[in-house]
């Protein structure tokens, strides 16, 4: 099975484009009011990167894309799907990183702030951390205080997502998968029209669960329909174009498209996932595109530091406005808009690539006992 596996080249570029999304919205920090009132400012915070979460859902629908896809390929050949080596494999993935950052923050954090004259104030709870449940401690008691912890519960609701779908996916004929992915799509669907409030739509597992069965879907149809994928090889170069540009239009009117009616809150997420999807299909399938990621080589090399370059931005953002604050004191245009975010994404780089190569791959060599 080892040597059939697929894999898709485009995608790695793909994968840091969803992580500059959310490296960029969670850039841009200040409490100087006179940047903060600027034009410019909001300009490029709001403007450009007010909706850069959507990078979040983008990771949701591919991997919700890359893992079915591969598990129905190892139904197909093996007849079956070795439920404990894949979660195995997902453990020496997530766990190792996934930890640190959870000891970093409910315990080096803490000191680190209170050697700077600062009083931690963490709402968060140990529990919900360790056991990838922190996306239901982020409903109950909003974002911790300790910003490392901030995008964990991302990585809970797929670790959640990996530990029932190979069972589903075990159980039920490969051709009868389209009646499971309806229906959770539709329990999805309603769960947000019944709790249409921000951390519900947000972060909640069956929320964010649409984005997560929409990538699945896409991957079981062009598995059993060589139809779609040849139509996908041969669309016109329009065709080609228009997911790209329905998503950017998206991505920066979709505020003033909620705010316009609140009632299509909770249908975004199925419009936007398919969006997505239409993205991931045409990078996947269609490798001599127009819009071929893997002839950018620095975005196919970053995309496979993108786990940590997510887990660890938080750290690489708080460690360069540390330091810029306590050399300036005073906040101003330039090294809110480009010094801090340049030098930050700079060092998430470094220090993923540190963490990739000397801790990371550790694990991820073992993982070649449960293929």
């Amino acid at each position: 099975m080892k040597s059939t596996l697929p894999y898709f080249k485009n995608l790695d570029g793909l994968r840091t484009i969803c992580f500059l999304m959310v490296f960029f919205f969670h850039s841009f920090t200040s409490k100087n009011a006179e940047v903060l009132n600027s034009n410019t400012y909001k300009t490029i915070k709001v403007g450009l990167f007010a909706n850069g979460n959507l990078g979040v859902n983008f990771f949701f629908v591919l991997s919700g894309f890359l893992i079915t896809y591969l598990l129905i390929i190892e139904k197909q050949t093996s007849s079956s799907i070795n439920v404990i080596h894949f979660w195995l494999r997902r453990v020496l993935r997530i766990w190792p990183l996934y930890f640190f950052c959870v000891f970093f923050g409910f315990f080096i954090f803490p000191l680190i702030k209170s050697y700077l004259g600062q009083s931690p104030q963490e709402t968060a709870h140990l529990f919900n951390y360790l056991s990838f449940t922190s996306n239901f401690d982020f409903i109950l008691n909003g974002r911790p205080d300790a910003s490392i912890l901030g995008v964990l519960w991302s990585v809970a609701i797929e670790e959640q997502f990996y530990l029932i779908w190979p069972l589903f996916l075990v159980l039920i004929p490969i051709r009868y998968y389209w009646i499971l992915f309806t229906s959770l799509i539709l329990l999805s669907l309603g769960y947000r029209v019944t709790h249409n409030e921000y951390y519900h739509i947000e972060f909640h597992t069956l929320s964010c669960m649409n984005d997560l069965v929409i990538g699945s879907f896409g991957a079981w149809f062009i598995i059993r329909y060589n139809s779609l994928k040849n139509a996908l090889v041969k669309q016109s170069v329009l065709l080609q174009v228009i997911p790209y540009v329905l998503f950017a239009i998206h991505f920066f009117i979709r505020d003033e498209l909620m705010n316009w009616n609140e009632n299509l809150i909770p249908y975004e997420r199925i419009f936007s996932s398919l969006i997505m999807l239409w993205i991931i299909l045409d990078q996947a399938v269609n490798t001599e595109g127009i819009f071929r990621l893997s002839r950018f080589k620095l975005l196919t090399q970053s995309g496979k530091y993108t786990y940590g370059m997510y887990c660890l931005h938080f750290l690489a953002i708080l460690i360069i406005v540390t330091i810029s604050k306590s050399l300036l004191h005073q906040d101003n245009f330039l090294t809110v808009l480009i010094v801090e975010p340049i030098s930050s994404l700079v060092l998430t780089y470094f220090i993923s690539l540190v963490s990739f190569n000397y801790f990371e791959t550790y694990f991820l060599k073992l993982k070649s006992r449960f293929t």
